[in-house]
């Protein structure tokens, strides 16, 4: 029996030490999540547009969150939501305000947590089907503008838009 056991632990001891050298789950470095956030900035503001972008990880940790000025006081927080929602949900957030809004039984969702802005203007950050983080724009007079900007973003990093 012991013989056994020395023999399983020999044979499998390469197999432990390969696997960790497997990569990590993929990441959002900080400087995309900047080059993003800059460009649906700049984006909106290019059509007169004072708003707030953030960018979320995985996690929802905030890893970017640019306030255009004069943008209204509330814009911080609905960007940050939005990418929040987006992240958490790994969807649009207009599409999930569609979703909620067919079935009355959906409506939970939007208290799933505090921190969730179920508005449109929030796009997940994918890298193929790898979901890094949520991208979110708040202050635009609609949510469809809100998200034009993210697309911005999403495609000055080459992330997927749809």
């Amino acid at each position: 029996m012991i013989r056994t056991l020395v023999l399983v632990s020999a044979l499998l001891a390469p197999l432990a030490a390969s696997a960790q050298d497997l990569p990590t789950a993929p990441y959002l470095p900080l400087e995309l999540a900047t080059q993003a956030a800059d460009a649906a900035l700049k984006a909106c503001a290019a059509e007169g547009h004072n708003v707030s972008v953030a960018i979320v990880a995985r996690d929802g940790a905030t890893k970017v969150l640019l306030k255009a000025d004069n943008s209204g006081p509330h814009t911080a927080s609905s960007a940050t939501g939005k990418a929040f929602t987006s992240a958490a949900m790994g969807r649009d957030t207009a599409g999930l305000a569609e979703f909620i809004a067919s079935k009355p039984a959906n409506d939970g969702l939007r208290d799933m947590d505090g921190r969730m802005v179920i508005q449109g203007g929030g796009l997940p950050i994918k890298f193929g089907t790898a979901l890094v983080g949520g991208i979110g724009v708040g202050g635009a007079p609609s949510g469809d503008i809100d998200a034009g900007c993210a697309v911005t973003g999403l495609k000055a990093i080459g992330a997927a838009t749809e």
